[in-house]
């Protein structure tokens, strides 16, 4: 029911047996990718919420280890070192699992100038280039993200030495992967909410 609502796809299907052979596997094709595109969309929708829920996880843990910190250093002035690790941790991971919201509502920091005095087939060509500009910068944090990752594995934080920096650079590349679905969501269904709520 989903592709019915495409108007090309609803106004070709009537006049389908007008055009033949070629109307109908070019109506085929097109019906194949609206299903991709929807299929893509839902599978990014549920990617993006994860990694939105696991950022307000991590602020409300930085949060709570903050009032924390706070009360043993100077309520019971015996201050918990390992819990300011915790908390650049926690904040470190946050920034991370944010960031693709922000690719997938078109809130990155934007020079949008351009981008308003374009005409609307420019503004397409406008989007690929970001599209593919920001993910090149996506899969070099990736890449050297996972590389420090896995360097990190013989380090240890100062002050948590139980837990390997291992754990602090993977934000990196999992923040890199969801951002990957964002921004190729934001170049399938774009969203342009830096500019709607640009003063």
């Amino acid at each position: 029911p989903g592709l019915t609502r495409d108007p090309w796809i609803a106004g070709q299907a009537r006049n389908d047996k007008k055009g033949g052979p070629a109307h109908a596997g070019l109506l085929a094709r097109r019906t194949r990718g609206a299903a991709l595109k929807e299929t893509f969309l839902r599978i990014e929708r549920f990617t993006s919420g994860l990694a939105m829920a696991g950022a307000c996880a991590m602020m409300a843990i930085a949060s709570t280890l903050g009032m924390f910190q706070i009360v043993t250093r100077f309520v019971l002035e015996q201050p918990a070192e390992w819990s300011e690790i915790l908390i650049r941790l926690s904040l470190i991971w946050m920034v991370f699992l944010g960031i693709p919201a922000a690719f997938r509502h078109g809130a990155m920091v934007s020079v949008d100038v351009l981008y308003r005095w374009s005409p609307p087939r420019f503004r397409r060509v406008l989007d690929w280039v970001v599209c593919v500009a920001s993910l090149a910068l996506v899969l070099i944090i990736l890449w050297w993200g996972w590389d420090y990752a896995v360097r990190g594995q013989v380090q240890s934080m100062a002050g948590l030495e139980s837990i390997s920096m291992f754990w602090g650079y993977l934000a990196l590349p999992v923040g890199a992967v969801f951002c990957i679905l964002g921004i190729v969501g934001n170049l399938l269904d774009p969203q342009r909410h830096e500019l709607e709520t640009a003063q």
